[in-house]
């Protein structure tokens, strides 16, 4: 890999990886719903601005119901999710939860399109449920209800986008990945507006400039540049390699929390990591044949 493709890999790590950090920030100031709005709407206005000075076309005719979908899939739903668990999760914790996603893209593979799992496979789901349960057991965090759940919508953030992988595969062939991001995060935007008219803030006065300037970042940042990352990576070395990120966005999580919010970086989180880590590697060649343009980030 050129030195310039490896730093394209690095930069698209760590863009996704601080998208828990601002997530963590935001969200508790304007809300789950208001935080993924923004970053839903400023992301989506950047990449038809792209498109419109690439000159290349949103399909918005042909493909508006199925961003309606895969907007809900891959970007509303699992988004908002990691939103609200980030009320009570930090954000080292959140993004190393998140790297279950080819896992259960691998379940959702099994379930929806019928493809025999391997014995290698299985193994893997066993480690990540190992993993899981050392990143949470042995954890500085009190065992709340509130920790539980948000430990919950943060495993369901992961299925829904292994449900949104298989979706884009079965009913994008032909569109190209950025027309796809770009459609996704319209009709994700779409889908919350009226959500977010429910969930507006009445209050004004706690909202700082730190909070505004996350959501942007979140927008432009984790999402529109990282996106054009993410589609150099896959034309310069292939998807195989651009899949190695998954390894990487746990470890920008953790290293943006412990630097701007002083999370304890505890061994239990690290031992989690690891493990879970293994289970992707045991799964990545089901991971692998999909060829959908993902997310989190987080």
């Amino acid at each position: 890999m050129k030195t310039l493709d490896m730093a394209a890999l690095f930069g698209l790590a760590a863009l996704w990886g601080a998208s828990f950090l601002f997530i963590r920030i935001a969200s508790p100031v304007f809300g789950p719903i208001l935080t993924i709005q923004g970053r839903v709407t400023l992301a989506a206005a950047a990449l038809i601005v792209f498109l419109l000075i690439s000159g290349k076309s949103l399909y918005l005719k042909q493909k508006w119901r199925q961003y309606f979908i895969i907007g809900a899939l891959n970007a509303a739903i699992p988004f908002t999710l990691i939103a609200t668990a980030a009320l009570y999760l930090p954000a080292s914790m959140s993004a190393i939860l998140n790297s279950l996603t080819p896992l259960f893209t691998a379940f959702v593979i099994w379930g929806w399109m019928k493809e025999k799992l391997s014995v290698r496979k299985w193994l893997g789901t066993v480690v990540g449920v190992l993993g899981v349960s050392i990143l949470v057991g042995w954890s500085t965090l009190p065992f709340t209800k509130e920790v539980m759940i948000a430990v919950i919508l943060s495993v369901l953030s992961t299925i829904s986008y292994g449900f949104a992988g298989v979706y884009a595969k079965k009913s994008f062939a032909g569109v190209p990945a950025l027309s796809l991001a770009a459609g996704q995060q319209l009709g994700a935007s779409m889908l919350l507006l009226p959500f977010t008219f429910i969930n507006f803030p009445t209050s004004t006065s706690a909202i700082t400039t730190v909070a505004v300037l996350s959501i942007v970042g979140l927008a432009i940042f984790c999402t529109a540049i990282a996106y054009l990352l993410y589609f150099h990576l896959i034309n310069n070395v292939g998807p195989a390699k651009t899949l190695s990120v998954t390894f990487l966005i746990p470890v920008f999580g953790m290293m943006w929390g412990s630097f701007f919010l002083q999370e304890e970086m505890t061994l239990g989180m690290i031992v989690g990591l690891i493990v879970i880590l293994g289970s992707v590697f045991l799964i990545s060649d089901v991971h692998l044949k999909m060829r959908f343009v993902r997310k989190r980030m987080q």
